[in-house]
């Protein structure tokens, strides 16, 4: 188990409990009330810590080295159903996006999303989740299939921002991102949506245009990292958390600004702390969600995809 920085104090205590437990094993000694205070102490510090959290301490949760990635939604989701689909057939397969077809229930699904890589060879492998515009034209080609066999589109975003490569502005990156939100909005398919960690600038929007687009609460959505904000306002990393405060980028920040339309609840210690009830959450989501889009006609619900995102930045002056 990896902890944050501000998680030490649970570390504690949980190493506290693991020698109270031993102590038991190894002697006589009745250590039960003992093991349930800490365990209780345990339970109050993390609902402290963690109803209690900045935003740049949301952001280092969203990124946690244990917390599930794309594919392991999919696999939860979907099973052995799962078959992805390779190459946007132009230059080549980009594995920082990954997608294909798979099934939750009777209903089958195109899921898309981008994939990070465990360790550090895979992410190396997966470019850390950051798409070139061959990969996201993968992902515009998956949509179109999914639209001319009337199929639904589910988008899990993590990405630090698209791929920053010369080789990827040669090729297009702009356009291809430009393009994806493009066909996105009038995409004949219901599109559902989910920012599972980091949702950064471009590269998010290039998979996150949705009829419903939900952020898992510990994940963040934003123009710019906070990190890379610091470096252009202050020309340094340090002041990284005063940027993640004042970029209003986490999941309750943007559900009130209504630029998405709702925060998926994790379990206490972030959605790593507990798979299982995370993609059940999840799948349960997804399932709602659908019901509610396949009951509207398609042009009423592209109406009001296109006019949700027309009237985003639109304000009145008191």
């Amino acid at each position: 188990m990896e902890y944050l920085d501000f998680e030490l104090p649970i570390k504690e205590l949980e190493e506290q409990l693991q020698k109270c437990a031993i102590i038991g094993e190894e002697s006589e000694v009745d250590v039960t009330n003992t093991c349930k205070e800490i365990e209780d102490k345990i339970i109050n510090l993390k609902k402290d810590i963690y109803e209690n959290l900045t935003p740049w301490q949301r952001v280092q949760l969203s990124r946690h080295p244990n917390r599930p990635y794309t594919l392991d939604y999919i696999k939860a989701l979907a099973g052995d159903t799962f078959m992805e689909l390779h190459g946007d057939r132009t230059v080549k397969d980009d594995k920082a996006i990954v997608g294909g077809l798979g099934k939750i229930g009777d209903q089958s699904f195109m899921f898309i999303g981008q994939q990070k890589g465990i360790n550090t060879k895979m992410r190396q492998y997966r470019n850390f989740g950051m798409a070139n515009p061959e990969g996201y034209r993968k992902a515009l080609r998956l949509m179109r299939m999914a639209e001319k066999f009337g199929i639904p589109v589910v988008t899990f975003v993590d990405t630090p921002g698209a791929y920053p490569g010369l080789e990827a502005e040669e090729r297009g990156q702009g356009e291809a991102i430009a393009r994806n939100i493009f066909e996105m909005c009038v995409l004949k398919t219901p599109i559902i949506t989910i920012i599972i960690g980091e949702g950064a600038s471009g590269g998010a929007l290039g998979i996150g245009v949705g009829d419903r687009v939900l952020m898992m609460e510990n994940s963040w959505y934003s123009v710019i990292s906070p990190e890379n904000c610091s470096t252009i306002l202050w020309r340094s990393w340090e002041f990284k958390e005063k940027a993640a405060a004042a970029l209003k980028l986490t999941s309750k920040d943007m559900s009130a600004l209504k630029l998405v339309d709702g925060v998926i609840p994790e379990p206490l210690g972030g959605a790593h702390s507990d798979r299982e009830t995370t993609f059940k959450t999840v799948k349960e989501t997804i399932v709602k969600l659908l019901a509610e889009l396949q009951a509207k006609e398609i042009p009423e619900m592209v109406n009001e995809r296109i006019e949700k995102y027309a009237n985003m930045g639109v304000y009145e002056e008191n």
